[in-house]
Protein backbone atom coordinates (compact mmCIF):
# COMPACT_ATOMS: atom_id res chain seq x y z
CA UNK A 1 0.00 0.00 0.00
CA UNK A 2 0.87 3.19 -0.75
CA UNK A 3 2.57 5.52 2.27
CA UNK A 4 0.20 8.16 3.74
CA UNK A 5 1.32 11.76 2.58
CA UNK A 6 0.20 14.07 5.43
CA UNK A 7 0.51 17.11 3.31
CA UNK A 8 -1.64 17.14 -0.33
CA UNK A 9 0.40 18.04 -3.50
CA UNK A 10 3.50 17.09 -1.17
CA UNK A 11 6.94 16.22 -2.85
CA UNK A 12 5.61 13.54 -5.49
CA UNK A 13 7.10 13.27 -9.18
CA UNK A 14 3.75 12.94 -10.73
CA UNK A 15 3.03 16.23 -9.08
CA UNK A 16 6.05 17.96 -10.31
CA UNK A 17 5.30 17.16 -13.97
CA UNK A 18 2.22 19.18 -13.49
CA UNK A 19 3.79 22.59 -13.01
CA UNK A 20 4.50 23.55 -15.79
CA UNK A 21 0.79 23.62 -16.91
CA UNK A 22 -0.49 25.59 -13.71
CA UNK A 23 -0.44 28.99 -14.57
CA UNK A 24 -3.97 30.06 -16.83
CA UNK A 25 -3.61 31.82 -20.03
CA UNK A 26 -5.84 35.08 -20.07
CA UNK A 27 -6.04 34.96 -23.82
CA UNK A 28 -7.50 31.38 -23.33
CA UNK A 29 -9.90 31.93 -20.82
CA UNK A 30 -11.53 34.76 -22.61
CA UNK A 31 -11.82 32.90 -25.56
CA UNK A 32 -13.43 29.91 -23.40
CA UNK A 33 -15.47 32.31 -21.86
CA UNK A 34 -16.93 33.54 -25.22
CA UNK A 35 -17.16 30.08 -27.10
CA UNK A 36 -19.55 29.13 -24.52
CA UNK A 37 -21.34 31.78 -23.02
CA UNK A 38 -22.31 33.67 -26.42
CA UNK A 39 -23.55 30.59 -27.90
CA UNK A 40 -25.83 30.03 -24.68
CA UNK A 41 -27.22 33.56 -24.77
CA UNK A 42 -27.82 32.52 -28.30
CA UNK A 43 -29.63 29.42 -27.78
CA UNK A 44 -31.62 30.87 -25.36
CA UNK A 45 -32.69 33.57 -28.11
CA UNK A 46 -33.75 30.85 -30.21
CA UNK A 47 -35.51 29.20 -27.77
CA UNK A 48 -37.36 32.40 -27.71
CA UNK A 49 -38.35 32.77 -30.85
CA UNK A 50 -39.37 29.08 -31.42
CA UNK A 51 -41.41 28.92 -27.76
CA UNK A 52 -44.55 30.61 -29.58
CA UNK A 53 -44.15 28.13 -32.47
CA UNK A 54 -44.45 24.63 -31.03
CA UNK A 55 -42.06 23.76 -27.38
CA UNK A 56 -41.11 20.71 -29.16
CA UNK A 57 -39.09 22.83 -31.66
CA UNK A 58 -37.45 24.02 -28.32
CA UNK A 59 -36.59 20.57 -26.76
CA UNK A 60 -33.83 19.67 -28.78
CA UNK A 61 -32.19 23.16 -28.58
CA UNK A 62 -32.58 22.80 -24.95
CA UNK A 63 -30.38 19.46 -24.88
CA UNK A 64 -28.09 21.55 -27.35
CA UNK A 65 -28.03 24.49 -24.54
CA UNK A 66 -27.55 22.12 -21.37
CA UNK A 67 -24.25 20.82 -23.11
CA UNK A 68 -23.55 24.42 -22.92
CA UNK A 69 -24.69 24.99 -19.29
CA UNK A 70 -22.45 21.99 -18.15
CA UNK A 71 -19.39 23.63 -20.60
CA UNK A 72 -20.16 26.81 -18.43
CA UNK A 73 -20.20 24.94 -15.01
CA UNK A 74 -16.92 23.90 -15.65
CA UNK A 75 -15.46 27.05 -15.97
CA UNK A 76 -16.99 28.23 -12.66
CA UNK A 77 -15.48 24.99 -11.20
CA UNK A 78 -12.01 25.98 -12.39
CA UNK A 79 -12.92 29.90 -11.28
CA UNK A 80 -13.37 28.38 -7.80
CA UNK A 81 -9.92 25.98 -7.78
CA UNK A 82 -7.95 29.37 -9.05
CA UNK A 83 -7.40 27.58 -11.85
CA UNK A 84 -9.15 30.33 -14.98
CA UNK A 85 -7.77 33.31 -13.90
CA UNK A 86 -4.55 34.50 -12.03
CA UNK A 87 -6.95 37.30 -10.23
CA UNK A 88 -8.67 35.83 -7.76
CA UNK A 89 -11.38 38.54 -7.72
CA UNK A 90 -12.22 38.13 -11.74
CA UNK A 91 -12.12 34.75 -10.72
CA UNK A 92 -14.75 34.93 -7.72
CA UNK A 93 -16.89 37.39 -10.20
CA UNK A 94 -17.23 35.58 -12.85
CA UNK A 95 -17.92 32.25 -10.51
CA UNK A 96 -20.91 34.18 -8.76
CA UNK A 97 -22.28 34.96 -12.19
CA UNK A 98 -21.99 31.62 -13.34
CA UNK A 99 -23.15 30.21 -10.35
CA UNK A 100 -26.47 32.31 -11.22
CA UNK A 101 -26.65 30.56 -14.61
CA UNK A 102 -26.26 26.76 -13.67
CA UNK A 103 -28.15 27.78 -10.01
CA UNK A 104 -25.27 27.08 -8.30
CA UNK A 105 -24.05 29.12 -5.53
CA UNK A 106 -20.36 29.24 -5.90
CA UNK A 107 -19.04 29.92 -2.46
CA UNK A 108 -21.18 26.67 -0.83
CA UNK A 109 -20.40 24.39 -3.61
CA UNK A 110 -17.04 25.06 -3.58
CA UNK A 111 -16.28 24.49 0.12
CA UNK A 112 -17.96 21.01 -0.47
CA UNK A 113 -15.74 20.59 -3.45
CA UNK A 114 -12.50 21.74 -2.26
CA UNK A 115 -13.19 18.72 0.82
CA UNK A 116 -13.77 16.40 -1.66
CA UNK A 117 -10.60 16.72 -3.13
CA UNK A 118 -9.12 16.62 0.23
CA UNK A 119 -10.90 13.28 0.89
CA UNK A 120 -11.31 11.86 -2.82
CA UNK A 121 -10.91 7.76 -1.82
CA UNK A 122 -10.62 8.01 1.50
CA UNK A 123 -12.89 5.29 2.73
CA UNK A 124 -12.62 6.88 6.71
CA UNK A 125 -14.27 10.28 5.20
CA UNK A 126 -16.64 10.46 3.05
CA UNK A 127 -19.88 12.07 2.93
CA UNK A 128 -19.08 15.51 1.72
CA UNK A 129 -18.80 16.21 -1.54
CA UNK A 130 -19.23 12.75 -2.57
CA UNK A 131 -21.53 9.86 -4.00
CA UNK A 132 -23.31 8.06 -0.96
CA UNK A 133 -21.16 4.42 -1.13
CA UNK A 134 -21.25 2.54 1.38
CA UNK A 135 -18.70 -1.23 1.89
CA UNK A 136 -20.56 -4.75 1.59
CA UNK A 137 -20.05 -4.91 5.79
CA UNK A 138 -21.60 -1.60 5.99
CA UNK A 139 -24.69 -2.64 3.70
CA UNK A 140 -25.14 -5.77 5.67
CA UNK A 141 -24.92 -4.43 9.06
CA UNK A 142 -27.72 -1.73 7.61
CA UNK A 143 -31.87 -2.33 8.69
CA UNK A 144 -33.82 -3.44 6.31
CA UNK A 145 -35.64 0.07 5.59
CA UNK A 146 -32.27 1.73 5.17
CA UNK A 147 -31.16 -0.93 2.94
CA UNK A 148 -33.88 -0.29 0.84
CA UNK A 149 -33.52 3.43 0.95
CA UNK A 150 -29.71 2.76 -0.19
CA UNK A 151 -31.31 0.58 -2.96
CA UNK A 152 -33.62 3.25 -4.28
CA UNK A 153 -30.61 6.26 -4.01
CA UNK A 154 -27.88 4.39 -6.22
CA UNK A 155 -30.44 3.53 -8.43
CA UNK A 156 -29.42 5.47 -11.68
CA UNK A 157 -33.12 6.74 -12.57
CA UNK A 158 -33.67 8.01 -9.40
CA UNK A 159 -30.03 9.64 -8.76
CA UNK A 160 -29.76 10.96 -12.51
CA UNK A 161 -33.61 11.23 -13.19
CA UNK A 162 -34.63 12.28 -10.12
CA UNK A 163 -31.87 13.46 -7.64
CA UNK A 164 -29.56 15.55 -10.14
CA UNK A 165 -32.38 17.96 -10.80
CA UNK A 166 -33.45 17.87 -7.01
CA UNK A 167 -30.01 19.28 -6.15
CA UNK A 168 -30.09 22.23 -8.52
CA UNK A 169 -33.62 23.05 -8.26
CA UNK A 170 -34.29 22.64 -4.94
CA UNK A 171 -31.58 21.71 -2.55
CA UNK A 172 -28.81 24.39 -3.97
CA UNK A 173 -31.42 27.17 -2.75
CA UNK A 174 -31.23 26.41 1.15
CA UNK A 175 -28.70 26.73 3.44
CA UNK A 176 -28.20 24.54 6.34
CA UNK A 177 -26.96 23.87 9.46
CA UNK A 178 -23.08 24.40 9.64
CA UNK A 179 -22.87 26.67 6.82
CA UNK A 180 -20.54 29.62 7.43
CA UNK A 181 -21.15 33.48 6.68
CA UNK A 182 -19.46 33.07 2.98
CA UNK A 183 -21.78 30.19 2.37
CA UNK A 184 -24.76 31.24 3.26
CA UNK A 185 -24.48 34.50 1.38
CA UNK A 186 -23.26 33.05 -1.34
CA UNK A 187 -26.97 30.63 -1.48
CA UNK A 188 -28.81 33.79 -1.03
CA UNK A 189 -26.69 35.88 -3.78
CA UNK A 190 -27.18 33.08 -6.19
CA UNK A 191 -31.23 32.77 -5.21
CA UNK A 192 -31.34 36.33 -5.78
CA UNK A 193 -29.76 36.87 -9.19
CA UNK A 194 -31.61 33.79 -10.19
CA UNK A 195 -34.55 35.59 -9.29
CA UNK A 196 -34.46 38.56 -10.57
CA UNK A 197 -32.81 36.86 -14.11
CA UNK A 198 -36.37 34.84 -14.10
CA UNK A 199 -38.19 38.14 -13.15
CA UNK A 200 -36.39 39.91 -16.44
CA UNK A 201 -36.84 37.02 -18.68
CA UNK A 202 -40.51 36.05 -17.64
CA UNK A 203 -41.67 40.38 -18.33
CA UNK A 204 -40.51 39.67 -21.46
CA UNK A 205 -41.77 36.23 -22.44
CA UNK A 206 -43.99 35.17 -19.93
CA UNK A 207 -43.03 33.28 -16.83
CA UNK A 208 -45.11 30.11 -18.26
CA UNK A 209 -42.71 30.35 -21.19
CA UNK A 210 -39.72 31.12 -19.33
CA UNK A 211 -40.08 28.09 -17.10
CA UNK A 212 -40.74 25.99 -20.10
CA UNK A 213 -37.33 27.21 -21.32
CA UNK A 214 -35.17 27.07 -18.24
CA UNK A 215 -36.65 23.88 -16.99
CA UNK A 216 -35.53 21.26 -19.41
CA UNK A 217 -32.44 23.07 -19.55
CA UNK A 218 -31.50 22.72 -15.90
CA UNK A 219 -32.72 19.26 -15.49
CA UNK A 220 -30.62 18.08 -18.66
CA UNK A 221 -27.72 19.46 -17.85
CA UNK A 222 -27.65 18.63 -14.28
CA UNK A 223 -28.94 14.84 -15.18
CA UNK A 224 -25.54 15.21 -17.61
CA UNK A 225 -23.17 16.83 -14.53
CA UNK A 226 -23.79 14.37 -12.14
CA UNK A 227 -23.25 11.56 -14.63
CA UNK A 228 -19.83 13.35 -14.81
CA UNK A 229 -19.22 13.58 -11.17
CA UNK A 230 -20.14 9.78 -10.48
CA UNK A 231 -18.36 8.00 -13.07
CA UNK A 232 -15.05 10.22 -12.02
CA UNK A 233 -14.88 8.07 -8.72
CA UNK A 234 -16.92 5.08 -9.21
CA UNK A 235 -16.18 2.81 -12.31
CA UNK A 236 -14.13 -0.22 -12.10
CA UNK A 237 -10.47 -0.57 -11.51
CA UNK A 238 -11.09 2.48 -9.08
CA UNK A 239 -9.39 2.28 -5.95
CA UNK A 240 -9.95 3.55 -2.17
CA UNK A 241 -7.83 3.45 1.10
CA UNK A 242 -8.28 3.70 4.52
CA UNK A 243 -6.96 6.98 6.06
CA UNK A 244 -3.93 4.91 7.39
CA UNK A 245 -3.25 4.04 3.71
CA UNK A 246 -4.61 7.10 2.06
CA UNK A 247 -2.20 9.22 0.08
CA UNK A 248 -2.91 12.35 -1.94
CA UNK A 249 -1.45 11.52 -5.33
CA UNK A 250 -1.76 7.76 -5.41
CA UNK A 251 -5.30 8.20 -5.08
CA UNK A 252 -5.64 11.22 -7.74
CA UNK A 253 -4.12 8.92 -10.55
CA UNK A 254 -6.00 5.19 -8.99
CA UNK A 255 -9.06 6.57 -7.54
CA UNK A 256 -9.72 8.88 -10.32
CA UNK A 257 -11.27 8.38 -14.07
CA UNK A 258 -9.55 8.88 -17.48
CA UNK A 259 -12.76 9.36 -19.11
CA UNK A 260 -11.98 8.98 -22.97
CA UNK A 261 -15.10 10.19 -24.72
CA UNK A 262 -15.78 11.33 -28.04
CA UNK A 263 -14.34 14.73 -28.57
CA UNK A 264 -17.76 16.34 -29.10
CA UNK A 265 -18.38 15.36 -25.45
CA UNK A 266 -15.02 16.08 -24.23
CA UNK A 267 -15.58 19.67 -25.32
CA UNK A 268 -18.85 20.07 -23.76
CA UNK A 269 -16.90 18.82 -20.75
CA UNK A 270 -14.19 21.01 -20.35
CA UNK A 271 -11.65 18.22 -20.43
CA UNK A 272 -13.15 17.00 -17.30
CA UNK A 273 -12.78 13.60 -18.20
CA UNK A 274 -8.74 13.92 -17.57
CA UNK A 275 -9.51 14.00 -13.90
CA UNK A 276 -6.98 11.67 -12.88
CA UNK A 277 -4.65 14.62 -13.91
CA UNK A 278 -7.09 17.83 -12.53
CA UNK A 279 -6.96 15.52 -9.24
CA UNK A 280 -3.22 15.17 -9.15
CA UNK A 281 -3.57 19.39 -9.57
CA UNK A 282 -6.46 21.15 -9.82
CA UNK A 283 -5.01 24.50 -10.83
CA UNK A 284 -4.69 23.30 -14.14
CA UNK A 285 -6.70 25.16 -16.53
CA UNK A 286 -9.12 22.81 -18.28
CA UNK A 287 -8.15 23.47 -21.80
CA UNK A 288 -4.43 22.75 -20.21
CA UNK A 289 -5.40 19.24 -19.11
CA UNK A 290 -5.19 17.21 -22.10
CA UNK A 291 -1.96 18.79 -23.10
CA UNK A 292 -0.27 17.73 -19.40
CA UNK A 293 -1.99 14.20 -20.80
CA UNK A 294 -0.56 14.30 -24.17
CA UNK A 295 2.99 15.68 -23.46
CA UNK A 296 3.60 13.36 -20.41
CA UNK A 297 4.03 9.52 -21.28
CA UNK A 298 3.60 8.56 -17.40
CA UNK A 299 -0.50 9.66 -17.60
CA UNK A 300 -0.40 7.30 -20.59
CA UNK A 301 -0.15 4.95 -18.47
CA UNK A 302 -3.41 4.99 -16.73
CA UNK A 303 -6.54 2.59 -18.69
CA UNK A 304 -9.02 4.85 -19.71
CA UNK A 305 -12.57 4.46 -19.29
CA UNK A 306 -14.67 4.87 -22.78
CA UNK A 307 -18.29 5.56 -22.69
CA UNK A 308 -19.67 2.08 -22.68
CA UNK A 309 -17.74 1.08 -19.81
CA UNK A 310 -19.21 4.17 -18.19
CA UNK A 311 -22.29 3.23 -18.20
CA UNK A 312 -21.52 -0.44 -17.10
CA UNK A 313 -20.04 1.75 -13.81
CA UNK A 314 -23.92 2.00 -13.39
CA UNK A 315 -24.35 -1.19 -11.46
CA UNK A 316 -21.76 -0.72 -9.21
CA UNK A 317 -23.11 -0.74 -6.02
CA UNK A 318 -20.66 -1.18 -2.94
CA UNK A 319 -17.23 -1.05 -2.15
CA UNK A 320 -15.57 -4.50 -1.37
CA UNK A 321 -13.08 -4.26 1.12
CA UNK A 322 -11.96 -7.58 0.85
CA UNK A 323 -11.56 -7.73 -3.14
CA UNK A 324 -10.81 -3.92 -3.34
CA UNK A 325 -13.03 -3.30 -5.77
CA UNK A 326 -16.49 -1.83 -6.71
CA UNK A 327 -19.09 -4.48 -7.06
CA UNK A 328 -22.68 -5.39 -8.30
CA UNK A 329 -25.50 -6.23 -5.22
CA UNK A 330 -24.89 -9.66 -6.90
CA UNK A 331 -21.29 -9.99 -6.61
CA UNK A 332 -21.84 -8.75 -2.95
CA UNK A 333 -24.35 -11.53 -2.41
CA UNK A 334 -26.54 -9.23 -0.70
Amino acid sequence: MAPKSSVPGSDKSLIRLTAAYKTPSLKMSIWQLINTLVPYIGLWFLMVFLIDRSWWLVLPVSILAAGFTVRLFIIFHDCGHGAFFRSKKAADITGIVLGILTFTPYYRWHHAHLIHHRTAGNLDKRGVGDVWTLTVDEYRNLPARKRVFYRIYRNPVVMFGIGAALVFLVMNRFTRKGFGRKERISVYVTNLGIAVLAAGISLLIGFENYLLIQLPVIYFASTAGVFLFYVQHQFSGVHWYRDQEWDYSTVAISGASYLKFPKILQWFSGNIGFHHIHHLSSKIPNYKLEKCQRENKEFNQVVPVNFRESMKSLSLRLWDEGRQKLVTYRQAAV
